[in-house]
């Protein structure tokens, strides 16, 4: 146990610690990624997917995902400013002009776009989970009343054991949300540092793990380069979509009939759901 602690503190524990919890939100920004997205098929579809997320998945579950994703955090954290000041302490007088000319600008600048997605963190989840950002037109349906529509699987109501399951109304919410010009321009910014976090974390993570050499560097290298600039776009189309009206509210949850009523054919609905 001594000794795994002990390699745990060391410096290439740390950075092997950095690699594998980088590894684990890089996998979940993708994730996050592509299940907002489903915003673009409709409110049907965001909102079932927020639904399956928060009811069908066992609240156990779903809180022991939270809490392994904030210890991930942490643990990446914590391992970068423990070894940004060892290296500093390390440095010999002058190292760093030298260092960057030969640095990326993406390198460079990993410290100050951590710190800043450390706050965008932060003010995603005030924003949407807590909702408690200051400025915001609270008072309107789905940021902070808890807004509920149908459940709707092909443009109908789901109903179970008789009744119409409701679920909150995410759809709404976004847009609410991406409505606030300097909301949706801060999330724009903060994707693109993300995308450039992510662009050398992702390079570095390889290396850090022994897979990358010099004839895969450069295949590695546009393979983050990809992956960035796919989570840029991907997220910043949103908020984009929203203030360009490509995306509006939709107050039903997506009925065909634009109705709360359930039809006689929800019925469909509820068979194929059971």
């Amino acid at each position: 146990m001594n000794a795994f602690c002990n390699f745990l503190k060391s410096t290439i524990g740390r950075k092997v610690l950095m690699a594998l919890t980088g590894l684990v939100l890089v996998g979940f920004v993708m994730g996050h990624m592509l299940g907002n997205l489903q915003i673009f098929l409709g409110a049907e579809a965001i909102n079932a997917y927020a639904y399956k997320l928060h009811e069908v998945l066992p609240s156990s579950a779903l809180w022991a995902v939270r809490l392994f994703l904030l210890a991930s955090v942490a643990i990446h954290i914590w391992a970068a400013v423990t070894l940004t000041l060892d290296n500093r302490r390390a440095r010999p007088s002058g190292y760093d002009a030298d260092r960057v000319i030969q640095a990326s600008y993406s390198s460079r600048t990993m410290r100050m776009s951590g710190v800043i997605l450390l706050a965008f963190i932060v003010f995603h989840l005030a924003h949407f989970t807590a909702r408690v950002v200051p400025g915001m037109q609270y008072e309107d349906p789905g940021v902070i009343e808890e807004t509920e529509v149908p459940l709707v699987k092909k443009g109908e109501a789901v109903l179970k054991n008789g009744e119409v399951v409701m679920t909150f109304n995410v759809n709404d919410m976004m847009i609410s949300g991406f409505q606030v010009w300097w909301v949706s321009a801060f999330y724009v910014i903060a994707t693109g540092l993300l995308c450039m976090h992510l662009t050398h974390g992702v390079s570095s993570m390889f290396q850090t793990v022994g897979l990358r050499n010099a004839l895969w560097r450069k295949r590695l290298d546009k393979l983050a380069l990809a992956y960035g600039w796919v989570v840029f776009l991907g997220f910043a189309m949103i908020p984009i979509a929203v203030l360009g009206g490509i995306l509006e509210k939709d107050p039903s949850g997506g009925l065909v009939s634009g109705v709360m009523e359930p039809s006689e054919s929800a019925t469909l609905a509820q068979t194929e759901q059971n």
